[in-house]
């Protein structure tokens, strides 16, 4: 005899994650409201403030789901990826995915930077976009320093370059609402790392 499984239901904390997200990305940090939010999610006023301290903490934890959200798309294209050329073009890809994720209005950009233009300076938010935005030049600098045979100076330097190239890209592709700067972006490394 089978049974069917059946999948818990989110708690509040995750349905109001989850509805914030939506909502920051669709409208901006300053454009949601907290009544917004709960509606969206479903769930009582009461159960914000039991799982988040302030409209801060929950900007800030909805960072930290980006951010988890950006390296399980780069998991998935790592596991594939078998030069360190691949893994390299792995951390695009990532981004193109992210790009084409399915968004409820189109893709508007990155969903890190965009939050980090609404935040003042010095604001834990904006840190934790720095630290992301570091995290993925240090994947390119790992993966390059494979490739450039350990020199880290050079794949350092060369992943600052290719970290703002795909910024660039990412912003960009924002503007357009697809991913095909990024794929550009993508194509121009690709030829670049044949070079080297």
């Amino acid at each position: 005899m089978n049974q069917i499984e059946q999948q818990a239901p989110d708690s509040a904390r995750e349905k109001l994650l989850k509805a914030a997200a939506v909502l920051f990305y669709e409208n901006g940090i300053a454009g949601t409201g907290i009544d917004a939010i709960i509606a969206r999610a479903g769930v009582a006023k009461k159960s914000l403030y039991n799982n988040f301290a302030s409209k801060a903490d929950l900007v800030h934890q909805y960072l930290t789901v980006r951010h988890a959200e950006l390296l399980a798309f780069y998991d998935r294209r790592l596991a594939t990826a078998v030069t360190p050329k691949d893994r390299v073009l792995a951390v695009f890809d990532a981004y193109q995915d992210h790009a084409e994720f399915a968004y409820e209005r189109g893709f508007r950009g990155c969903g890190l930077l965009n939050a980090a233009a609404e935040l003042t300076v010095g604001d834990i938010g904006r840190d934790a976009v720095r630290r992301h935005k570091e995290e993925v030049e240090g994947l390119l600098a790992t993966h390059l320093s494979e490739l450039l045979n350990g020199d880290t100076a050079r794949a350092k330097a060369l992943a600052r370059q290719l970290a703002f190239l795909l910024e660039g890209a990412i912003s960009r592709a924002g503007l357009e609402g697809n991913s095909t700067l990024v794929l550009e972006a993508r194509s121009m490394t690709s030829n670049l790392l044949d070079t080297l």
